[in-house]
């Protein structure tokens, strides 16, 4: 929705959809602290999948394997349910935020709003300014414009094609994606998803931009839930900016305020040539807003040009519009804020405490028991363990609490038991006791499987003995 602020009241009009929103480039402090914050996450995100730990990719999500490493801690479908917990962080980190400082979020590092304007500086350098590259595209078809645009297209698919197979680098090892990239031997599925995350790339960067954040993204849906009127976002000061109306550089301010009732707003437009999102931030708060500041910066260098004061679209709140103080620490961000803290406190003690070791004992189906000659009662199991962690272990396996003593329990199996880094092995296991020792047909008792190499790596798991 947009609001326009005439005669003290509020008009709604509806949002109409441009065909093409031509940005103009604007530079200016809130720009040069996006661009730097571009510029991290993009060489991050580039050089993330480079980097050895252990010998080994650091950050790797296989999923043919199944495995999920990141440093040093490997995650395993068993370990899915640690994705609730992060989920839950993320969630109240997003409320917070939002609360807090509104879009910041899409506008200085969002995916989709990096790129968009990644792919705006390159046609920039080929196509022109603003208004050249409006005109170029209703000039007729010539070999310049071809030329032009061919080149413009083929550099975006080019930073398409690299920004989809970095992103595959995550989910394959690098060496062997781009190994087999160089002798043309992708395998069908790794083709599929390279091309296809290019296509998707190429699409809502180059062509949807600001479409997928008005249109499709659902953040910009239920981020107003989260606002209040002490949620700093980009606005206009229109009680100082209104009535707006073109002016000389050399008419004195205040004459145009008491004989002609001009605001501070020159009517130069910049505000909206600027915006990404192709919107009028003068017509009032507006859901497609992205917070991005471009207009602030563009604001501030028109109002220095006519030597006003800076600030007449700046980031601030509907209490500081209305004149009054903003509450920083509201009820309500508190609470958004301390249960952030909590879950992140609490998703790393879950972390740190978590054991690489998984194990599950399945026993004889068979039969319940066996009884020797001798008297003897005989159970079988085979234990299922799986080293979660990154390095090969020696376990030792023993039992507690089925017998008293160890001299009537006869436990069959290797001593030293050898499992590579991320591999499960069946071990088969049996336990033969005196049936005299046992005072129930149904005992409870524990596996214990502890590493020797490192011995805080310990499970015990519960299982039963059958007697005659």
């Amino acid at each position: 929705m947009k609001f326009d602020i005439k005669e003290e009241h509020l008009i709604i009009k509806p949002y109409k959809s441009q065909t093409s929103v031509y940005v103009r480039e604007q530079k200016g402090f809130y720009q040069k602290i996006r661009r730097y914050i571009n510029w991290l996450l993009m060489l991050a995100f580039i050089a993330m999948p480079f980097v050895q730990f252990n010998d080994q990719q650091a950050v790797l999500l296989d999923v043919v394997k199944q495995e999920f490493r990141i440093f040093n801690l490997t995650f395993w479908p068993q370990d899915f349910i640690l994705l609730a917990g992060i989920f839950m962080v993320a969630a109240f980190a997003l409320f917070f935020i939002t609360t807090w400082l509104g879009r910041v979020w899409c506008g200085y590092v969002c995916p989709q709003t990096v790129w968009t304007l990644a792919y705006v500086w390159v046609e920039h350098r080929i196509e022109g300014t603003r208004n050249k590259r409006m005109a170029l595209d209703r000039a007729p078809w010539t070999l310049t414009k071809a030329y032009k645009k061919t080149l413009k297209h083929s550099i975006w698919q080019l930073m398409s094609l690299v920004t989809a197979t970095t992103f595959i680098s995550y989910f394959v090892p690098v060496s062997e994606l781009y190994s087999t990239m160089l002798t043309f031997d992708w395998s069908g599925a790794v083709t599929f998803w390279v091309l296809f995350f290019a296509l998707a790339t190429y699409a809502n960067a180059g062509w949807m931009r600001e479409h997928v954040c008005i249109h499709l993204c659902p953040y910009s849906r239920f981020q107003s839930a989260m606002f209040d009127k002490n949620t700093l976002m980009v606005a206009y000061d229109a009680t100082r900016g209104e009535t707006r109306g073109p002016r000389k550089r050399s008419d004195d301010r205040q004459t145009l305020k008491d004989d002609k009732g001009l605001g501070d707003c020159v009517d130069c437009n910049l505000c909206v040539d600027v915006c990404p999102a192709g919107i009028d931030i003068r017509n009032g708060i507006q859901y497609e807003c992205i917070n991005c500041g471009l207009c602030i910066d563009a604001c501030d260098q028109t109002m220095e040009k006519f030597n006003y004061p800076k600030g007449l679209i700046s980031y601030t709140s509907e209490q500081q519009l209305a004149g009054k103080e903003t509450k920083r620490f509201n009820l309500k961000l508190v609470s958004y804020g301390s249960l952030s803290l909590l879950f992140i406190i609490l998703l790393g003690i879950w972390i740190e405490g978590r054991i690489p070791l998984e194990a599950n004992i399945i026993r004889d189906r068979t039969a319940l028991y066996r009884v020797n000659f001798e008297g003897v009662v005989e159970n079988t199991y085979t234990l299922k363990i799986l080293n979660k962690s990154q390095v090969p272990l020696h376990f030792n396996i023993d039992v507690d609490n089925l017998v008293n003593t160890q001299s009537t329990l006869t436990l069959t199996l290797p001593k030293k038991v050898l499992i590579g880094a991320g591999v499960m092995q069946e071990i088969p296991v049996t336990l033969a006791i005196d049936g005299y020792e046992l005072k129930k047909k149904i005992t409870h008792f524990n596996f214990i499987i502890q590493a020797i190499e490192q011995p805080d790596i310990v499970l015990q798991k519960n299982t039963v003995f059958f007697r005659n």
